[in-house]
């Protein structure tokens, strides 16, 4: 649990949720307990994935003899479990507090506070055991990062699609102009087949090709974990039962042999973030797409991508007690339930706005955007609850990334809605953290791109 001296109000306090308490207000009142105190102690958290790539950051934490100790296990915890999901990881070194070490040790185990983190990060995403281990600093491995291209070619007869959990978009681009869009409303989570998704997929792209003379190369992005076009965790397959995953792990390399031409798939915050450099023409962008739930992407200052996970809808932004709990890791305050249609539908009842449990998800986010669009007073303080919670989110990101963009999108992002986040957000970042507003510039792609603009940057993913 928190120390109640580092849950700090905010300035802005979202209209919906009285009880926000944003973590980039919570590490910075720590940071500053502690280089009050004299006596800060460094504190390296080291995280290896199976490729032998290693992140490593550095912090300082209270002495143990310190009467605010207690503090250092929640806000380490709380960092290691952001690092996990911004960079990824399979064996973690601490060093530099035995004490805080043993704590997250202790929490990342089979039965512990971060079980689902401990399972994902091994067994799902990186197929080895995850470990967490306390060492001396000088046993602490050396960073070792790696990047690299991703897309930008836009020669040829292309497809690009994007999956989402409310619809799947597709596009037929030749020479990097779309001759034809399609957003088709289907409920991923609801079917534990996996013919279900393969049959979907494939009718999405044959209807792109026969706009085309020919079709040359695929490229694709969907929520979750892929690794060499193979889907190692996605929230869209969560129905699928264990012993039928590899059907659909491997469901994109069948399809490209099957359509014989070179098919890429990537996470869809990495064409979020690609979508938004190609647009801006320029590096250091942070892609978020606020959807089904929140993607996030990031093409570094050399503009290309990392090896890190980049799941933003994992990790905490709201350190109060009582914030909301995403279903499916048992976490509080994380991304998914602030920056998604899970937001809206949370915040819905709280504006007075009931929502049909019968429709579609898509139907459910159009009922509440037409009323924003009709005047409706619940649904505008919706947006502007967004619009706070992302300021502060922002705020909070640019302590773990180089930033000089943020590219907002989304279906959540769609008509007025789009601008009551970007402008809330703004308000925010301008007045509790102007230094950040002066060098971050955030913004809105157009209104088509906002809704299909990943499936068309995901057609220039493979190399013909």
């Amino acid at each position: 649990m928190p120390e109640s001296w580092m849950l700090v109000k905010p300035r802005f306090v979202p209209p919906l949720d009285e009880g926000f308490r944003p973590a980039v207000l919570a590490n910075n009142a720590f940071r500053a307990e502690v280089e009050a105190s004299g006596q800060g102690v460094p504190l390296v958290l080291a995280l290896e994935r199976s490729d032998g790539s290693v992140s490593r950051y550095q912090t300082y934490v209270l002495p143990d003899s310190h009467n605010l100790a207690r503090a250092n296990n929640f806000y380490a915890e709380r960092l290691l479990k952001f690092l996990l999901w911004q960079r990824g990881g399979c064996n973690v070194y601490v060093a530099g507090s035995p004490s805080v070490a043993e704590y997250l040790r202790h929490c990342y185990q089979p039965d512990g506070l971060r079980a689902f983190d401990y399972k994902f990060m091994g067994e799902d995403v990186y197929e080895q055991p995850f470990t967490v281990v306390a060492c001396e600093m000088e046993e602490v491995p050396a960073e070792k990062e790696t990047s690299q291209p991703l897309g930008r070619h836009l020669e040829g007869c292309r497809i690009g699609f994007d999956l989402g959990a409310s619809d799947r978009k597709v596009s037929a681009v030749i020479d990097g102009k779309d001759v034809y869009t399609e957003e088709v409303v289907w409920e991923p989570r609801k079917h534990s087949d996996p013919n279900y998704h393969y049959t979907e997929i494939m009718t999405a792209l044959k209807t792109a090709a026969s706009k085309m003379p020919r079709v040359d190369a695929i490229g694709g992005s969907s929520a979750g974990v892929y690794i060499n076009n193979r889907a190692m965790v996605a929230s869209l397959f969560r129905a699928i039962p264990k012993e039928r995953f590899h059907e659909v792990r491997e469901m994109f390399n069948r399809i490209g042999r099957e359509l014989g031409v070179p098919l890429v798939v990537v996470n869809d915050g990495e064409v979020t973030a690609l979508a938004g450099s190609m647009s801006l023409e320029d590096n250091g962008v942070l892609g978020i797409a606020l959807g089904s739930s929140e993607a996030g992407g990031y093409v570094n200052m050399e503009g290309n991508i990392t090896g890190w996970l980049n799941e933003l809808a994992f990790t905490p932004v709201d350190y109060s007690p009582a914030a909301p709990t995403e279903e499916w890791s048992g976490d509080r305050g994380v991304g998914a339930l602030y920056f998604s249609q899970q937001c809206v539908f949370r915040l819905a009842p709280k504006a007075g706005i009931e929502i049909p449990g019968t429709v579609t998800d898509a139907d459910k986010l159009k009922l509440v955007q037409e009323k924003l669009e009709s005047g409706h007073q619940g649904a505008l303080k919706i947006w502007q609850s967004i619009g706070m919670y992302m300021g502060y989110a922002i705020a909070h990101y640019a302590d773990f990334y180089t930033l000089k963009h943020i590219l907002i999108l989304g279906r959540c992002t769609s008509g007025s809605g789009g601008h009551l986040i970007l402008d809330g957000a703004n308000e925010v970042l301008h007045t509790e953290f102007p230094e950040l507003a002066d060098r971050v510039n955030i913004q809105l792609p157009d209104e088509k791109s906002r809704r299909v603009g990943q499936s068309i940057a995901a057609a220039s993913l493979p190399e013909i």
